[in-house]
């Protein structure tokens, strides 16, 4: 089968067309011929730092997320049958090939039919940056009707995501950009209160918008300085959850003094640990995502997508910041 490999680590260059045989599913598993697989943020990371699986060494097969219709079915597979299409979030990392390819095999439980209404690209656009908006903010956090919620970064990928779920669960939202566009984006999507970020300090907009008592939430998905100061947004007994690694220089005591929950969120987790019981509730989630995705009350929204020969420029795309949600190779 046609693939893109990942043939060490480094920039976007060593992402290389090749040739590889194609899968076959074993008992349990499934094979979809793939029409989309979803780029993120992780993909670029692993490329240039190296893959999960420290035993491992290129090439690889970059890609988590991945869309498109079951051509093949192992033993013991009956609630799901070739012509089906489905969505799902597998591999990528270095523990299993991932989706930059026209194959990919993986455990039939972690498959997602995909809504007649939802088309592939969209489908593989949603996956890990719903997983990830959905862990956060409910799993880590137990975001709860009427709280105030501050969602940085709304207009990337899981920002996107985030303040739609957050809205719907009955929060309210504050949130950051950086221009006016991005600012007509978010308010479209729910959010109540927008900060410009590159005008305006976040900490100063959020008391305000609080009258001085801060969020009850904030969702983190920049990490650095940003993270350390978004302490000091948050009220009394208020939950911060970041996608990123904890900076060394939190406030500690500021979150003592205030009795702050501090947690993080990496949804990679069950696959990495090999966890089927959570890596099953994370289908779970992406089930009734991709319901919501067909009733029109989750929109995951792509900016551009690339043909999958194209993946070292989607690449050099992503690292240059500024996406208003998702980027996504495209399969014939």
């Amino acid at each position: 089968m046609h693939c893109i490999q990942m043939t060490a680590v480094g920039d976007p260059d060593v992402l290389q067309p090749a040739q590889v045989p194609t899968p076959e599913p074993g008992p349990g598993q499934v094979r979809v011929r793939l029409a989309a697989a979803g780029i993120n943020p992780v993909d670029a990371k692993v490329r240039a730092n190296g893959l999960f699986n420290p035993d491992a060494q290129p090439p690889a097969i970059l890609g988590c997320d991945g869309a498109g219709t079951i051509d093949a079915v192992g033993p013991g597979v009956e609630q799901l049958a070739p012509g089906q299409r489905v969505l799902f979030m597998n591999g990528g990392i270095g523990l299993e090939p991932g989706n930059y390819a026209e194959y990919a095999v993986l455990d039939a439980r972690f498959v997602t039919p995909t809504p007649d209404a939802v088309d592939d690209v969209h489908a593989a656009a949603m996956p890990l940056v719903a997983l990830t908006a959905w862990e956060a903010l409910f799993d880590r956090v137990a975001l709860q009707k009427g709280e105030r919620v501050l969602i940085h970064a709304g207009a990337g990928g899981v920002g996107h995501v985030a303040i739609q779920l957050a809205r719907q669960a009955g929060a309210r939202v504050i949130t950051t950009v950086s221009d006016p566009a991005k600012a007509e984006i978010v308010r479209e999507l729910g959010a109540e209160a927008v900060i410009h970020y590159r005008d305006d300090d976040f900490v100063d907009a959020v008391e305000h918008w609080t009258a001085g008592e801060g969020v009850d939430v904030v969702l983190d998905t920049v990490g650095g300085e940003v993270c350390t100061r978004s302490l000091h947004a948050l009220a009394t007994y208020g939950r911060l959850v970041t996608i990123l690694a904890l900076p060394e220089d939190l406030d500690l005591h500021h979150a003592r003094v205030h009795n702050l929950t501090l947690v993080q969120e990496l949804m990679l987790s069950p696959m990495v640990l090999g966890r089927d019981d959570l890596r099953i509730h994370q289908t779970g989630i992406l089930a009734k995502c991709a319901q919501r995705m067909a009733a029109g009350s989750l929109q995951v929204r792509v900016q551009e997508t690339f043909p999958m020969a194209e993946a070292a420029a989607a690449h050099r795309r992503l690292e240059a910041g500024g996406l208003t949600g998702k980027l996504v190779l495209t399969l014939p």
